[in-house]
């Protein structure tokens, strides 16, 4: 399960978990405090029966230890329906034919507090057996929900693998023809033809992207070293800014990632830190903490919160190739952010597991 699949799973899972979770907890928690309410009751009755014998001089033997009583002189009458919860033990007062005189019964708390104790355990083990039980339709209702999405995505992945592979020929035909054109110096002198060949590239590496992207469900993660895989990548592109500055302090650092992935990443973050640099700039490239910099000289970038945004775009460029390298850090548990400076300074950062 990708990293998009498993916040949409998570996401259905815990919401249909917690509105169900909510309820039952509730429901437990009123049921408590009723049942309680009709131990209190219990008890309450209890105190009567036992002042009843009493009064009736009937024998005490069925009542345990936990009931005592004595003669109490109030000068103030007392309601009938009187009952005092203390903290160790329950009373009432019961009236007798001498209106100054009460029967004050007691009970203890004990045998009360340990059926309370009781219904709270078996409330909690129903609660959690319940909650158990709806843990698991959450799990394969959530499941259940993501199936038809995944097999839409799955075919329109298909789509655009095949477009991208008819794409293919079209784009190879071009570039030999490019190269063939190249041998005609008044060709290769005209500005339009420089265009063109830059477009072409686009195309290409645009689609070695989109083809990559592509693969990350069967991504194969593995130990590379860093420093490695970005050495091989400048020496690609330093080449050909010979008027840019190029500093990369890089010795070790390994990380788990796939490789093509990474090499796609940091070949358009470098290429992008070329392209949009300005004249006689420079490109510092370090690591620290598990985290490689790329820093430029370019121009500011004023919305550094929509760059990797698909739909954003400016004058010089769309922002499908940051949203590619996006989803491919997102893919890979790769943090990336960038941060713009007002000296005309970026720095793209790449944050390793």
């Amino acid at each position: 399960m990708v990293n998009h699949e498993r916040q949409a799973f998570l996401k259905f899972f815990f919401t249909y978990f917690f509105s169900v979770a909510l309820l039952i907890l509730s429901s437990g928690f009123f049921y408590f405090e009723q049942m309680k309410s009709q131990l209190i009751k219990e008890e309450h009755f209890s105190l009567i029966e036992y002042a009843r014998h009493i009064k009736m001089g009937e024998k005490l033997n069925e009542f345990s230890k936990d009931f005592h009583n004595k003669i109490t002189i109030k000068n103030k009458h007392i309601d009938i329906s009187n009952f005092i919860i203390n903290d160790d033990e329950f009373s009432k007062f019961i009236p007798t034919r001498d209106k100054k005189k009460y029967l004050q019964v007691f009970k203890s708390k004990n045998s009360y507090m340990e059926k309370l104790d009781n219904l709270k355990t078996h409330i909690i083990l129903f609660q959690f057996i319940l909650l158990s039980i709806f843990a698991l339709i959450s799990f394969f209702l959530a499941k259940n929900a993501l199936k038809p999405l995944n097999e839409s995505i799955q075919t329109l992945d298909k789509f655009a693998k095949d477009l991208i592979h008819d794409l293919n020929t079209p784009v190879t035909a071009m570039k030999l023809n490019i190269k063939i054109l190249e041998q005609n110096e008044d060709i290769k002198a005209i500005k339009a033809f420089s265009r063109l060949q830059k477009s072409i590239n686009s195309i290409s590496e645009l689609r070695k992207s989109l083809t990559t992207l592509l693969e990350h469900k069967t991504f194969q993660i593995t130990n590379l070293n860093l420093c490695t895989i970005l050495k091989e990548t400048m020496e690609l592109h330093q080449p050909n800014y010979p008027n840019l500055k190029f500093e990369i302090s890089c010795s070790s650092l390994h990380i788990n990632a796939n490789r093509n992935a990474l090499t796609q990443i940091l070949h358009n973050l470098i290429s992008n830190a070329c392209k949009y640099n300005k004249k006689d700039g420079y490109i510092k490239i370090y690591t620290k903490n598990k985290t490689l910099y790329i820093q430029n000289s370019g121009a500011n970038i004023e919305d550094t919160d929509k760059i990797f945004n698909r739909e954003f775009s400016t004058q010089n460029s769309t922002g499908l190739g940051l949203d590619i390298v996006k989803r491919l850090c997102d893919a890979m548990e790769i943090t990336i952010q960038v941060i713009s400076t007002k000296n005309n300074d970026n720095c793209f950062s790449l944050k390793f597991n």
